[in-house]
């Protein structure tokens, strides 16, 4: 599953004082779409800890904010793997508010060792799952 969705609603804690939904708050939104779309390719962060000793961590973010979301929207986060690297995971993502555009960045994960939060290969397990669905 190379394309995922995740639907969010914004709730009254996102926003700040002004009603939009606070800048961090996107990068958390964008969060949950990757740890859902490992997820539902039939991987759990909890599992990768255990059994196979990684991690996935942001290496880097690059955000770009085009109009604001407000409390009560319902938004659409997409998230797609754009590039695979041995130990390395582009994302690039897109918050949309209908088919409006509200905001899109770039993530880079870096998959690390538990022990050692060393770079460390992607398990094949997951290389293969993201090469069958390019």
């Amino acid at each position: 599953m190379n394309h995922y969705e995740w639907p969010v609603r914004v709730y009254y804690e996102d926003t700040d004082a002004g009603g939009v939904v606070y800048y961090a708050n996107y990068l958390a939104y964008m969060e949950r779409a990757r740890t859902e779309w490992l997820r539902a390719s039939g991987f759990e962060n909890q599992r990768l800890m255990d059994e196979d000793g990684v991690v996935f961590a942001v290496r880097r973010a690059s955000i770009e904010y085009l109009k604001p979301a407000r409390l009560d929207d319902e938004l659409t986060v997409h998230a797609s793997v754009a590039q695979l690297k041995r130990a390395s995971l582009l994302f690039k993502q897109e918050i949309r508010r209908g088919d409006e555009l509200l905001c899109s960045g770039e993530i880079l994960l870096v998959c690390v060792d538990t022990q050692s939060f060393r770079p460390t290969s992607i398990p094949d397990k997951i290389r293969d799952r993201i090469d069958r669905t390019r």
